[in-house]
């Protein structure tokens, strides 16, 4: 059976107590993360071929961390030790990482270097049937971006399926390039494409009602849901499969419901709601690795959308940037 590649920078994550408890303890947790990495760790989980690409400097860091990716199923063959620095971010425990209160130290490291030409990708894809990266590496630099795009052509040459998240991260486009005049180059090669109303305008430009929030209507954030993912697809015909994720602040909580929308019709999950919110990190990056992992399996459209939803929202209740879900876990949420 053919393999899904993952393809990201490889972080730590840094997440400190604050009102300078990390200081007076002497003691922060960290965590293993990275957008790619947390899809490659969730399909590790549910019993699914994945290998991950990244690029990490050469020390016993890394060396460790490596192991650990190993220990979780993960094909680590085709991690390039290069260069002198690591990607970290730092978020203080309980933040959300859309807010201000995240800080990015990933310049000029070793994923942030990377240039076309460097990665033989005939190797690397020679055993894979799926590719999947995320909307962070071309928020990088030209270069990553560039890479991405080669990564993307060679992917698509040889028929493998490309899934992209929309993630925009607006502290990380800082070289003086619209994420408009960099993003649909890329999404011209996916088959799969995930996000939501707002990050399909912020990446590519797809027209967003302003003011869909004063309507306060569950109908209407999935009739523009529709919308969207008809625009995108007409923008975009490779696109067969655009999933959309809505995740709103609710009472003393989280609302969460998904939809996926094909050629023909949309797929809505269920409606989850939950007043406990342990860590918010990776949740995105959960439904992600549930929509490839239905659609890699064949699942249903309505069946995949409803795992989906329930992995995110089963994320939003563990602490870390990966999930420890086993299907089981996530089908008594999705049963529940």
């Amino acid at each position: 059976m053919k393999k899904i590649i993952c393809f990201g920078e490889l972080l730590l994550r840094i997440s400190p107590a604050l009102n300078r408890k990390w200081i007076h303890d002497a003691s922060v947790p960290v965590y293993i993360g990275g957008a790619e990495l947390n899809v490659a760790a969730a399909l590790a989980k549910w019993n699914t071929p994945v290998k991950y690409c990244s690029v990490i400097p050469d020390n016993y860091i890394t060396k460790e961390m490596c192991e650990e990716l190993a220990l979780k199923g993960i094909d680590i063959s085709s991690i390039i030790f290069s260069g002198n620095k690591l990607g970290f971010y730092y978020l203080s425990q309980g933040a959300d990482l859309k807010q201000g209160g995240v800080i990015y130290d990933r310049a000029n490291s070793s994923f942030s270097e990377l240039k076309p030409g460097t990665i033989n990708w005939n190797e690397i894809l020679n055993d894979v049937s799926w590719f999947h990266f995320s909307a962070i590496s071309p928020a990088l630099n030209e270069n990553v971006a560039d890479v991405c795009k080669e990564a993307l052509a060679f992917a698509s040459s040889k028929n493998i399926t490309i899934s992209v998240d929309l993630n925009h991260r607006a502290k990380l486009w800082q070289y003086g390039k619209h994420p408009t005049a960099i993003m649909p180059a890329l999404v011209e090669h996916c088959d799969v494409i995930m996000g939501n109303i707002w990050s399909a305008n912020n990446l590519l430009g797809i027209d967003v009602d302003e003011f869909i929030h004063n309507k306060k209507s569950k109908a209407a954030y999935l009739d523009h849901a529709t919308t969207t993912a008809n625009a995108i697809m007409q923008q975009f015909p490779k696109c067969k499969t655009v999933a959309q994720t809505f995740r709103f602040d609710h009472e003393n909580g989280i609302k969460y419901y998904a939809a996926l929308n094909d050629a023909h019709q949309q797929y809505v999950s269920k409606e989850f709601h939950t007043d406990v919110v342990l860590d918010k990190i990776g949740s995105g990056d959960c439904f992600m690795a549930a929509l490839i992992y239905g659609l890699y399996n064949q699942l249903s459209s309505q069946h995949t959308i409803n795992y989906a939803a329930a992995a995110a929202f089963g994320k939003l209740h563990e602490i870390g940037d990966t999930t420890n879900q086993t299907v089981e876990d996530v089908e008594k949420i999705m049963n529940a």
